[in-house]
């Protein structure tokens, strides 16, 4: 077991907690450390005490398209759930990095501001919707993002602008630079409030109608491949409704894995993998994951 840093006392650290109780899947081994820190102040001081301890961090959104596997994570790692406020000025909402994605779709409609309809039934954290720059029904968070504040790992707080975030598909420079973010700046356009909430209706009742919502999962497995979509191919693979130990190829959208009741991180990595080796073998394409698959395989 690894000790909490002595410099983290008022700060709520608990110790080999296992992160299935936070992650969609429900699957995943135990943090060494776990903290849930309320603001930015309570960051930098773990993120300082990381350093100086010389532990591994990582940082985690909602836990949405994420797979932890069954060994877990060493170090310390940081949920951001906690910091979830929003606000709204003008044409802009800023919210913390722990705050829904959801929930920042419903502030930008009360406050009559459009552009973010796309997002409305994802249901990541802003800080994850940032990461992996985050899209639906041909939306990307990409396209509204102004600026992101961060605390990069050596301690300095720091403002990307849209440019310097450097987004492409599903990727933001934060992938690559291990920044924490702490806050997103959305820039909308003014709507009529009735025709935002009418697109945010119809695109979560589509949702609702095509993914396995009922299911605990993982989201989009796998990035779509140009000139291909995933589900169709995985389904004439033959791999729809595959049971891997607790998890299935879902009956109702192959691009999802689901749990049946008592999936475990492995489970999920070799349904992928079987997925990656059929598809590779039938229609010569390579499946990318868009699931981020973190931490360490299960000691035997």
């Amino acid at each position: 077991m690894v000790d909490a840093p002595r410099m983290l006392e008022g700060i709520t650290i608990m110790h080999d907690e296992p992160l299935s109780h936070y992650t969609f899947t429900k699957t995943g081994g135990p943090a060494d450390l776990l903290a849930f820190p309320k603001n930015v102040a309570e960051v930098r001081t773990l993120v300082e005490s990381a350093r100086e301890q010389h532990l591994p961090l990582t940082v985690i959104g909602n836990a949405s398209n994420l797979i932890v596997r069954d060994g877990g994570i060493r170090g310390l790692v940081l949920i951001l759930t906690a910091m979830n406020e929003i606000t709204v000025t003008d044409n802009t909402v800023t919210a913390q990095a722990g705050a829904r994605l959801i929930d920042t779709t419903e502030a930008a409609y009360r406050a009559g501001l459009t552009g973010l309809e796309f997002a409305a039934g994802i249901p990541g954290s802003v800080g994850g919707a940032l990461f992996m720059n985050a899209g639906a029904y041909g939306g990307e968070v990409c396209n509204v993002i102004s600026s992101a504040h961060v605390l990069t790992r050596a301690g300095e707080f720091k403002t990307y602008n849209h440019r310097e975030l450097k987004f492409w598909y599903r990727h933001s420079i934060v992938q690559d630079t291990g920044d924490v973010v702490l806050s997103v700046t959305f820039s909308l356009k003014p709507g009529d409030k009735p025709a935002i909430r009418a697109k945010m209706d119809e695109l979560n009742a589509r949702r609702a109608a095509k993914q396995p919502l009922e299911y605990p999962s993982c989201g989009s497995v796998f990035k779509r491949p140009p000139h291909h979509f995933v589900g169709p191919m995985i389904q004439k693979a033959g791999l729809q409704g595959h049971i891997i130990g607790g998890a299935q190829v879902s009956m109702k959208h192959a691009g999802f894995i689901i749990n049946l009741g008592d999936a475990t991180a492995t489970d999920y990595l070799d349904m992928i993998h079987l997925i990656q080796k059929t598809v590779k073998a039938k229609f010569g394409v390579d499946l990318e994951t868009e699931v981020r698959i973190i931490g360490e395989p299960l000691q035997s």
